[in-house]
């Protein structure tokens, strides 16, 4: 089992780690401030030095789909297990990652519908929606979203036990991806206060506040299927 420090601390950008497994496939850390890619979410990359050596992290994933573990993908021969190594984020990477995933998160809230995919990207991200139309009022809706940026809402995380979400279904609006259970509790992100303007599961990286997003622009609505819409959304600054 990898320690996931990024769950705690989205802004902790190196850190000091101990190999515990090398494959073909990559290396596993004690601990890491890597995320793996999950949920739209891409991995993160950056670089690896120890006593002797160096190499790029070029990506990370959960081996066998198992989230209590990370294997960074790397470029150049990996340091055997039981070495000391230090992590070091692609920092500007993994901001713009998490400015625009709480953007999404806003998105979901001007447009309030079930969400059926998405994906985040460092200059664009998307979400689908089972939207039967698209908006009639595209510059209001994108108002919308600048103005929840602008109220510099705070954001931040939290655990419930596996029951307490089950009793409250509308906290998820994903359709078909499900938070993943069986670990008894599940993460959930907050934006704004006791009375939040958003509150649901998450287990990505996001950023401290909404101000810190900056202005956004909405992209192309495209119709996906009989009632699904795609929609874009860009970074506008």
């Amino acid at each position: 089992m990898t320690e996931l420090l990024y769950r705690d601390d989205a802004y902790l950008a190196e850190t000091d780690a101990t190999v515990t497994a090398v494959t073909e496939d990559g290396v596993e850390f004690d601990r890491t401030i890597f995320y793996a890619a999950s949920g739209g979410q891409p991995g993160d990359s950056g670089k690896l030095n120890w006593d002797g050596g160096s190499a790029l992290v070029t990506d990370t994933v959960h081996p066998d789909g198992d989230r209590t573990r990370i294997l960074h993908r790397l470029d150049g021969a990996p340091p055997p297990p039981g070495t000391r190594v230090s992590l070091a984020l692609d920092w500007d990477r993994r901001h713009r990652l998490m400015r625009m995933h709480t953007a999404l998160h806003l998105l979901s809230v001007v447009l309030p519908y079930g969400v059926t995919g998405g994906q985040i990207g460092e200059e664009k991200g998307r979400l689908d929606f089972d939207m039967p139309e698209p908006p009639d009022d595209l510059p209001a809706i994108e108002a919308a979203l600048n103005a929840h940026v602008a109220a510099d809402f705070p954001v931040s995380a939290e655990w419930i036990g596996e029951d307490e979400l089950a009793a409250r279904p509308e906290m998820v609006k994903t359709m078909k991806v499900k938070p993943p259970v069986g670990q008894g509790r599940v993460r959930l992100v907050r934006i704004g206060g006791p009375d939040p303007l958003d509150l649901q599961p998450c287990g990505g990286t996001h950023v401290a506040s909404t101000g810190e997003i900056g202005p956004l622009r909405l992209g192309k609505i495209e119709k996906k299927g009989r009632e699904n819409r795609r929609v874009s959304l860009h970074f506008a600054g």
